[in-house]
């Protein structure tokens, strides 16, 4: 069996309030393409179909089409979808009948009295697998299996909770067929973007060991992570990364799906190969300048220098300089150095040293950042700027307060 490993399409996502339909396009083209191409049996997309819980029409359209295409060109092929932490579960589920007529199968919610409900047998082209399709965990999921002595411990419910599901899918897999495991999650050592990637503490717990996948899965397709990279340094378990760059802190990610295939030999072992295949990126994610700010002057020589010509589509740019290099007229003589430039300028970082007694690293001092920086990092600066404060560190119980009202807020979203 040949399988296809995808995750974190985010589509919908609004970036710096550009549209991205034209480069989702662009992957689902390539996507569809290489299905035909590589003989994929099945599809695996591990969480964030959606950027956001409520989606639009044409993100949804968008979704639908793909599918609808995929089975056209590949009339064998199951594709097997998963909720992630930016997807809402109720909506996935709304559509499951209707994907189900194009062997789509979706998963939205872990119900602890129903842990089989999450396995599927997957039996295509005279081919089976047995799949784990774990969605995102929210702690309000598994609160009857989080229970400690020290109260609720969110890494201790996502382990019981896969714990429930390997038993089902060991007891329904006597044919010793392929056994694979999805999640949407933050697995432990993992490389985390942090200003693209909402981040999963909850309870102070940030990451979860890579043992709750069990010692007999032959591959574990994970997503939430936007960097495609293994886990645990093992081959079989991987993030497949996001298609396109969520964020500048993307730019330089080499963007991949996986291509996994299972062989059995005459003592019915099975093996497992697993080839990333690199996506062409349709639209270029560019900083000026690419090292430390330069003064104002040379930022904007740099501006009129860049060579776009090779672009297909439109890059999106986004400069950055020094406050103290900031006059009344900045923003008038970037705009000059912009003109006549297809570009979709995506605003100006004006960045400070901090001072000594705080730390040398650069602060971002736009607006349209802070969306960007999750919770904590704000509490964090938050506390570095305060006269009062400086120098403190957040205390751990104002952390756990502070993700225990993100999960409130989360799974508030969802309903």
């Amino acid at each position: 069996m040949k399988v296809l490993h995808t995750s974190d399409w985010h589509l919908g996502q609004q970036f710096y309030e550009h549209d991205r339909r034209v480069e989702h396009q662009a992957f689902f083209t390539w996507l569809l393409a290489t299905l035909v191409e590589q003989q994929i049996d099945l599809l695996l997309v591990a969480g964030d179909i959606y950027h956001t819980a409520t989606p639009s029409a044409s993100a949804e359209n968008q979704l639908y089409q793909f599918i609808k295409d995929a089975k056209k060109c590949c009339p064998h092929l199951h594709v097997v979808i998963i909720a992630g932490n930016h997807d809402s579960a109720n909506r996935i589920l709304a559509a499951q009948p209707l994907l189900a007529q194009f062997d789509t199968h979706v998963v939205g919610r872990f119900d602890v009295s129903a842990p089989s409900d999450i396995i599927l047998e997957i039996n295509t082209n005279n081919k089976r697998a047995v799949i784990i399709a774990m969605p995102f965990l929210r702690s309000s999921d598994i609160s009857s299996l989080s229970q400690t002595k020290n109260g609720p411990s969110y890494a201790q419910g996502v382990a019981k909770a896969y714990e429930l599901a390997l038993d089902h899918a060991y007891k329904i897999n006597e044919q010793n067929s392929p056994l694979i495991v999805m999640g949407h999650l933050h697995a432990k050592g993992g490389d985390i973007s942090s200003d693209s990637e909402r981040n999963l503490v909850i309870g102070g717990e940030e990451s979860i060991s890579a043992n709750v996948f069990g010692s007999k899965a032959n591959y574990v397709a994970l997503g939430h992570l936007h960097k495609a990279q293994q886990v645990a340094k093992n081959d079989t378990f991987r993030y497949s990364g996001t298609p396109i760059p969520m964020s500048f802190s993307e730019r330089n990610y080499t963007h991949q799906v996986n291509v996994i295939e299972f062989k059995i030999d005459e003592k019915q072992a099975i093996s497992t190969t697993v080839n990333p295949l690199y996506i062409p990126r349709a639209a270029d994610v560019i900083i000026l300048p690419k090292g430390e700010c330069v003064p104002l002057d040379e930022l904007c020589e740099q501006i009129k220098t860049l060579d776009i010509s090779q672009n297909t589509l439109a890059p999106f740019l986004r400069v950055k300089l020094k406050s103290s290099d900031t006059d009344t007229t900045f923003r008038e003589q970037i705009e000059q150095a912009l003109e006549g430039k297809n570009v979709k300028f995506c605003g100006i970082e004006r960045v400070r040293e901090q001072s000594d007694n705080i730390g040398s690293d650069t602060v971002f001092e736009d607006l349209s950042e802070v969306e960007m920086l999750n919770p904590l990092n704000l509490l964090e600066q938050a506390f570095a700027s305060d006269k009062d404060m400086a120098g403190q560190s957040v205390p751990d119980e104002l952390k756990v307060l502070l993700n225990e009202v993100i999960s409130e807020l989360a799974e508030q979203e969802q309903l």
